[in-house]
């Protein structure tokens, strides 16, 4: 869409204004392709309505054709998701991808399919092994197909960035003849610079004959951390949809993060003056949410949701901030989800502050059983910390919210004496059973390891272990992360407990549950965009 118009027609949205951005997640799908990331059925669907209930646009639900976990994935966010479109991923040249993203999608209100192929001489060359010709001709056949199956396509030149650009305009012409009435053209590698991602855009809207009539789209990853420039500068261009994840997840150093992007276009509405439907209050609240599925910690020093966004321990900041908070803060913390202070709960709170709390911390569909539980870890909890934090009750909530098919932790009784061997006895819950090991080990936590993996044998290798603290104090509770690896294949599982041993034995259950979830899964040949 030229940034001349003033509307378009699309099939999905009707008629747009001209300054309206549409958002695009792909946290599901390009997100969770980083290494160690994944997530069962439950968690995407519980991701997947709240990025709905956040205002996003477009929600890529997967990659059907992969897996019958993927395509089972897509079909239930289609069928249970309201209120965003739910888009699937196929390549342009794959008949069953096509066929498969079209099934899946069936149940949704309203539904795209992406199909994509590879455009840079370098990707053809050495990873189709195509010549020019060839990648048109499945260009017209993918946008085609899809066209058959949804009136909503969007078609992607994979490395689009580094692509001819005589070529890359043949190629968004075809795919326009075909039907695609989306156009992306992504930064695949993280290559591009904002200059670059301008030049490309004006110059595909004015030279490509129909360009007038699709929205174009940016996809920007993030390997030179220019990932959000690059996206602001392809809407400079005229780019209306911006494909983004939260927290920026994603393959190698992430994807183009929408917290940010969303918050820079609000904040600098004089250098950017577009709209979009993101209910930006509600931003923190997603972040730890996937923060929390993933066990992937937001960096304190996260623009938007990191801890310190909005902290000031410079004393001059901090003068300035209490005269008027507008000498250092460019947006306020209310406006992104933040509170003033997080110290609400204690020993006294009854069951109904709790669940008001949870659904304050986007906990709100937790179960009667899960809410049980977790109210009994906090009552347990306040019993021995002297002030409980937000960040205590995520922590001990995350274990309970979880949706652990095969493995919950069950009891572990220590006996450990520094200069001896230490003893682990603890009991598992797998698919029901109680299972009950003892082990030895060189300390607490390499015993309990050792009795874990004599409950439940496996051959995956503990390739990161690592212990923090939720909150400030002795009082505070363990946040453990565990990183497992096999196959090549590697998963991170977190537990947070007031008891060390017992958090790292969490940890470990939540990584062997993804586990069991990654091995169902396998990749297709040249996945990617």
């Amino acid at each position: 869409m030229s940034s001349s118009s003033t509307h378009i027609n699309h099939p999905s949205f009707g008629n747009l204004p001209a300054d309206r951005v549409i958002i695009f997640d792909t946290t599901l799908r390009d997100g969770e392709q980083s290494p160690g990331f994944s997530m069962n059925l439950a968690e995407k669907l519980r991701m997947a309505e709240a990025l709905a209930a956040l205002g996003v646009d477009v929600i890529e639900a997967g990659f059907p054709v992969a897996s019958k976990g993927d395509f089972e994935s897509v079909n239930q966010i289609a069928k249970h998701t309201k209120g965003a479109v739910i888009c699937a991923l196929a390549r342009s040249g794959g008949a069953k991808d096509i066929a498969a993203a079209g099934e899946a999608l069936a149940p949704a209100e309203r539904k795209r399919i992406h199909n994509f192929i590879s455009t840079s001489p370098l990707h053809m060359k050495y990873k189709l092994r195509m010549e020019p010709e060839a990648v048109l001709d499945l260009i017209t056949t993918g946008n085609t197909a899809a066209r058959n199956l949804t009136d909503d396509v969007e078609w992607s030149a994979e490395d689009g960035s580094r692509t001819d650009p005589d070529f890359l305009c043949r190629c968004v012409e075809a795919a326009i003849k075909a039907g695609a009435t989306t156009i992306n053209i992504p930064d695949t590698v993280g290559y591009a610079t904002p200059e670059d991602m301008e030049r490309i855009f004006s110059m595909l809207l004015e030279r490509v004959p129909g360009a007038d009539q699709v929205i174009f789209s940016a996809h920007n990853h993030n390997d030179l951390g220019l990932g959000v420039a690059n996206t602001l500068a392809s809407v400079r261009g005229g780019a209306r949809q911006i494909e983004c994840t939260i927290n920026g997840i994603g393959e190698r150093a992430g994807n183009a993060a929408l917290e940010e992007i969303v918050m820079a276009i609000r904040t600098r509405h004089d250098q950017y003056p577009f709209t979009t439907g993101i209910q930006s209050e509600s931003l923190l609240k997603v972040s730890r949410m996937l923060a929390t599925i993933t066990s992937f910690d937001v960096q304190p020093n996260k623009a938007i949701v990191g801890r310190n966004a909005f902290a000031h321990e410079s004393g001059i900041h901090q003068d300035g901030v209490l005269k008027n908070a507008a000498t250092y803060e460019i947006m306020t913390p209310e406006s992104v989800g933040w509170s003033r202070s997080s110290l609400i709960m204690g020993k006294h709170s009854g069951r109904a502050a709790f669940r008001d709390k949870l659904k304050a911390l986007g906990y709100g569909d937790l179960d009667d059983a899960k809410l049980n539980d977790a109210f009994a870890r906090f009552k347990d909890l306040a019993d021995k910390k002297k002030a409980v934090y937000d960040e205590d009750i995520v922590a001990l909530v995350d274990d309970e919210v979880r949706d652990n098919e095969h493995i919950r932790f069950g009891t572990l009784s220590l006996t450990s004496c520094s200069g001896k061997p230490s003893t682990v006895t603890l009991s598992l819950h797998v698919d029901g059973k109680v299972v009950e090991a003892e082990a030895t080990g060189n300390g607490p936590v390499d015993a309990a390891f050792n009795a874990l993996r004599s409950a439940f044998p496996h051959d995956a290798r503990l390739a990161l272990f690592s212990v923090g603290a939720v909150t400030e104090g002795t009082d505070a509770q363990a946040r453990t992360t565990v990183r497992l690896e096999e196959d090549g294949k590697l998963v991170d599982g977190q537990g947070a407990d007031a008891d060390t041993v017992v958090s790292a034995v969490r940890a470990y259950v939540h990584a062997l549950n993804k586990l069991l979830v990654k091995r169902t899964r396998a990749e297709p040949e040249a996945l990617t965009v």
